[in-house]
């Protein structure tokens, strides 16, 4: 994954369109592919003056990924996959724009995404 490296914060009254944002993707470790050639990318939007809540933007390019999730509340605001849950545990979901969910950290996922997702996550 890459991402910016220093801190951001929004500015009150600003406006940015993370759906929109260009990203810069690298190739998924070669240990993570399932399937596929996917590309992930990330930039955080607003970090909470204290190194505290991250705002930002995730996406994946089409392919199948294995992932250790960290604590997080995200939005899909475009694109669709299927997240498969290996530990714990739990049946499959699929995503697509408006889906929202609540990870863990230390569930073990694996992720195919049928048409390239954007989401909109907040990790505390």
């Amino acid at each position: 994954m890459t991402g910016e490296t220093h801190p951001v914060q929004l500015a009150a009254g600003a406006v940015t369109d993370a759906a929109t944002r260009p990203l810069a993707h690298e190739p998924v470790p070669d240990d993570q592919v399932v399937a596929g050639t996917p590309t992930t990318a990330y930039a955080e939007l607003d970090v909470a003056a204290d190194g505290g809540r991250e705002l930002g933007v995730w996406e994946m390019t089409p392919g199948a990924m294995r992932d250790t999730e960290a604590d997080e509340v995200f939005l899909v605001i475009a694109g669709r996959a299927t997240v498969e849950f290996v530990d714990p545990a739990l049946p499959a979901i699929e995503l697509g724009p408006g889906s929202l969910m609540r990870l863990e950290a230390g569930m073990r996922t694996v992720w195919t995404v049928h048409e390239t997702l954007r989401k909109l996550y907040v990790a505390p």
